[in-house]
């Protein structure tokens, strides 16, 4: 039988979190946050989506997921958000069919206590080197492996070659810190050089440049690694990448 939630229930619900969960043997495949009657409508999507595909595996043995709701009449939409992403986090992303992690999740989700420390005591560090600050504000992710961190941070960017050869350091920044600080070898057009954590798709960019590198040595990399640089940014600079002294 199709999950069903009678009018007057959803609107004593208010805001709330839900978990869609495979009937066969009870783990969640899904969590969300909504208003309202809006549960039901994420039965009928259509599209490629992990979780369409899930729900069309479950309708050809003619199941239906299990709705459980895991908090609702909560205050306000941002409470019902801040629950999801962290439940997505502890449940972990790769264990759901959810797209993303969550609202705000990667700055304000679940990390260790290092990081934490690391986020939020990082002490100014000044640039003395020519340097490529490069903002990985979509691809960063705490405890993301080194091959991965290095293969978001070396490409794909728009940048002019002749400038970008004055430039000895890559400094790997997510919310104003420095995550890795890398020596540039050399520049060379997207897509020239293979990536294994990285797609051929999102890295095939014409007109734009990734470098080859390596860790910067240890003095080098404690200099800058951990500081923030946030003195050096423009909150309303659209560019990801910025030079400085270079």
């Amino acid at each position: 039988m199709a999950p069903f939630l009678p009018p007057e229930v959803a609107r004593q619900l208010g805001f709330y979190v839900y978990l869609s969960l495979d009937p066969r043997t009870n783990p969640v495949f899904y969590v969300g946050e909504v208003q309202g009657e809006r549960v039901l409508a994420h039965l009928s999507e259509e599209g490629e989506s992990r979780k369409v595909r899930m729900l069309h595996e479950l309708r050809d043995l003619r199941l239906e997921p299990q709705i459980d709701v895991l908090a609702h009449r909560l205050p306000n939409e941002e409470t019902a958000l801040r629950i999801e992403a962290a439940v997505i986090d502890l449940l972990g992303p790769g264990a759901l069919t959810n797209v993303v992690r969550g609202w705000k999740s990667v700055g304000l989700g679940r990390m260790s206590l290092s990081e934490l420390s690391g986020h939020y005591a990082a002490g100014p560090v000044e640039i003395t080197d020519p340097v490529l600050l490069i903002r990985l504000n979509q691809q960063y992710r705490h405890q993301m492996g080194a091959l991965k961190l290095y293969e978001a941070t070396r490409g794909v960017w728009k940048v002019a070659a002749a400038r970008a050869s004055t430039v000895r350091l890559a400094l790997a920044v997510f919310e104003g810190v420095v995550r890795e600080v890398y020596a540039i070898e050399s520049w060379h057009p997207a897509s020239t050089l293979a990536y294994q954590t990285r797609s051929a798709e999102d890295t095939d960019a014409p007109g734009r440049l990734e470098f080859s590198g390596h860790v910067a040595p240890e003095e080098i990399r404690d200099r800058y690694r951990g500081h923030s640089v946030r003195a050096y940014l423009n909150r309303n600079a659209q560019s990801p990448v910025l030079y400085v002294n270079a």
